[in-house]
């Protein structure tokens, strides 16, 4: 999908470079800055994303916002009847936004909540606020936290943390941005309501390549066993993946709970 984002806003440009140019030569006599121009700065990009992203509500919500001052400036749609509009539509696109996103995270949520009951010690919190905060768990047992990010940046470092079993961290970015670098022997599940926002797991393209490159490997070597022992190369590649699931299964799982408002959670 980055990709295809990184096509359309190469389209995007090109198609402005394209206008500017005509114009200047006289060519064409296209208005650029026409009633209500700047609204595209919130309509290209939620458009994109709404192609891009894997989480759409945010961006839904902001094309539906741009669209309306467009028709508001064009006066297609009068401004007083956009503003009495404006709050109960976002209060309904916000409700079905967390009915549509609960209802598909549920597994995930009935799993932070069971994590949450079993706590016997509350959770560690910190704060980022008009500033920057750096956390490092190396060496350290790490039981879950609670990030709180507005106006400010937390980069959390679990690569050398010692964790005993599945952990939640509660992560809030409000304007804020929020990175954390999970360890590469645990799996991530993510639960967020992304307001104008989001969260990406840069983790999920680095596990597909790695895991297409050790399938591979695990073919070649099936393959090689086979050959030898005189076994099909479909018993070898068998094995394989059984013992690659009885690994996978062993594994811990750290689990994202985040809220993000105008800002961003990334995983690395």
């Amino acid at each position: 999908m980055k990709k295809v984002g990184n096509w359309l806003w190469g389209l995007v440009l090109v198609a402005l470079g394209v206008i500017l140019g005509l114009n200047a030569l006289d060519v064409t006599n296209i208005e650029i800055f026409f009633p209500g121009w700047w609204t595209l700065i919130i309509i290209v990009p939620c458009f994109i994303g709404l192609i891009t992203d894997e989480h759409k509500w945010g961006n839904l919500i902001g094309l539906l916002i741009g669209v309306c001052l467009l028709l508001g400036c064009l006066d297609v749609l009068s401004f007083d009847l956009v503003w009495k509009l404006f709050f109960p539509v976002m209060l309904v696109l916000i409700g079905l936004m967390v009915i549509f996103q609960g209802s598909a995270k549920s597994a995930v949520t009935k799993k932070i909540r069971k994590i949450r009951e079993a706590e016997t010690v509350e959770t560690e919190e910190y704060w980022a606020t008009f500033g920057g905060q750096d956390i490092d768990f190396g060496g350290k047992e790490f039981k879950g936290c609670q990030l709180d990010s507005v106006f400010g940046g937390i980069d959390l470092d679990l690569r050398g943390a010692k964790m005993k079993g599945d952990a939640v961290v509660k992560a809030s970015s409000i304007f804020g941005g929020i990175v954390i670098y999970a360890p590469e022997d645990v799996e991530v599940e993510i639960a967020s309501t992304p307001i104008f926002g989001g969260v990406s797991d840069n983790r999920k393209r680095k596990t597909a390549r790695s895991r297409k490159a050790e399938e591979e490997a695990a073919g070649v070597s099936g393959e090689e066993s086979g050959e030898v022992a005189g076994k099909t190369p479909g018993e070898g590649s068998e094995k394989s993946s059984g013992r690659n699931s009885e690994k996978n299964s062993g594994k811990k799982t750290l689990y994202i709970e985040a809220t993000c408002i105008f800002g961003g959670v990334e995983i690395r």
